[in-house]
This record gives structure tokens, sequence and C-alpha cells, in this order.
């Protein structure tokens, strides 16, 4: 038993300080985009990412006190059910109090998962009173995106290697990034043009299919300033690994002045939006 208490112990040690090595080595974490031997989520931005995280932990020490029973219970057969131990085996068929906890210990443990996860599922999936409406169009292989609203559409094509600027991650960046402003429901329909893409944006926690001839849709409220990215995540063609997404969050006040500078620039009613062949 000295033994098995030991091994228990050495096991609780090394989660906790795994546990706490991955904590602090996510708070020094670059924003909105993922990183060198990243083992966590990405930082989350607003509210439907924060409970995501919250569930993935949740989850998590669930999974942990599972493993860790599981594994004593494997010991506690090795060692105190062993044939030199036991020399006469035992011929015990049966046991009512062990088959009742067997049974109803996981029901339990599923039932505790299933009210937060349908919890969760529902909270992305209804879509609340939207402060700004887009649309993203994937296309082989970009996004397209469009205000209805303010009449405004446009082309963001990827970055190439040598024109990034310093501080620019590669793969990441876009010559047209989605402008939103912070603190307001953004409402995005998701389509595709040709093939089906996804739109996914880790640190908003959505992702959801871009499907030819139907529009999904889903939503986010970025709570911090920043530029947040994220990647097509359906295998969509040769090009598909070159087909980020860039969402940029400013403050109401600079949000209304690129809004007016847009407006100019990428008029759906007008010049319309910049082609690949002219980015080209």
């Amino acid at each position: 038993m000295m033994l098995l208490k030991r091994l228990v112990a050495c096991v609780v040690t090394f989660v906790a300080v795994f546990a706490g090595g991955a904590a602090a080595f996510a708070a020094n974490e670059p924003m909105g985009q993922p990183h060198p031997w990243q083992m966590n989520l990405q930082a989350g931005v607003t509210p439907v990412m924060d409970d995501i995280i919250w569930f993935h932990h949740f989850l998590l020490w669930i999974i942990v006190a599972i493993t860790l029973l599981v594994m004593t219970l494997l010991l506690v057969v090795i060692v105190r059910f062993n044939a030199r131990r036991n020399p006469v085996p035992s011929r015990t068929t049966h046991n009512t109090l062990i088959e009742m906890v067997w049974t109803v210990v996981p029901v339990l443990i599923l039932v505790t998962i299933a009210v937060p996860s349908f919890r969760l599922l529902f909270y992305e999936l209804k879509v609340p009173p939207a402060d700004l409406t887009v649309k993203a169009t994937g296309k082989q292989w970009f996004w397209s995106y469009s205000y209805p609203d303010q009449k405004i559409e446009f082309d963001s094509l990827l970055v190439q290697d040598k024109d990034l600027k310093p501080g620019q991650p590669r793969l990441l960046t876009v010559d047209n990034e989605l402008v939103v402003p912070v603190n307001k429901v953004v409402r995005v329909l998701v389509t595709g043009a040709d093939v089906i893409h996804s739109f996914s944006v880790p640190s908003f926690g959505i992702k959801i299919d871009a499907v030819p001839g139907r529009i999904n849709e889903t939503w986010f409220k970025a709570e911090r300033e920043g530029t947040y990215y994220g990647q097509c995540s359906q295998l969509c063609g040769r090009d598909h690994a070159f087909m980020p997404i860039a969402v940029h969050v400013l403050s109401e006040k600079d949000y209304a002045a690129w809004l007016a500078t847009a407006k100019k620039k990428f008029s759906a009613d007008n010049s319309g939006p910049t082609t690949l062949a002219a980015a080209e």
C-alpha cells in the first residue's frame, strides 16, 4: 500500500506542476493567434469562447479524476489480487453493490456533463439581436466580406511573405481585414461561392461551414480591441492552407472613422469589391 500511495502522490504532483506551468505559459501567449508549443485553447475575447474554455477545463478535471480512479483500481488489483498473494483464487461471481455503483455513477457523470454542454450549444446557436450584420463568402482561396446595411463589399487576401511588415504573423495576415466595433453583437452570414469552406476564429469561439447555395449564421461579441486571426477549417482545394481570416476589433470612434473611409473605398454601388485579378 505504501508503493500505491507513492505512485498516486507522484501522479497528483505531476498534474499540479503541469497545470501550473501551462497556466503560466498561457499568460504570456499572444492574443488572437496561435503560438509555438501551444497546449491550451486560445484566450477568449467573447462570452461564447469564455464559456467554451470553462467547459473545456471542467471536462479536463473530470477526465483527470476518472483516469486517477481507474489507475488506482488497477494498481490495487495488481498488488492485492495477484497469484502470489492469493494462491486460492476467489470464486466470487456477483456483487450487487458494486454493479449498482458502476451503473449509477457513470450516469451521474454523463448528466453532469450534458447539462452545461446543452446550455452552451443553445447559447452558441441562438443569435441575439445584432448591432451589425456582415456576410462572409468563402472562395477559392480567399474571403469576400460585405456589410449589407452599409453597402460595402471587399475581398480579403493573404499577404505574401515578401510583403509582410514587422510583427505581422505569417500565413495569417491579410490585405483587407474584417473590421467590427468592440462590445457589439455581430451577426455573421456565411456562404460559399464554389466549394465548402469553413469560417473559423478560435478566439471568438466560432466555426461554421460556408456551403454554396446555403446561408449559415453565427455571432460573436468581441469584448477587447485587437486583431484576431482564424483560417478556413474545411479542406477546400490546393490553397486551403493560404486562406486566413483576420478580424480587427476597434473602438466605436475608430470604427466610425474606418466606416467613413470604407464607404468611399469599397462602395458596392460604385467600384464593387476588390477582385482577385486586380489584386494579382
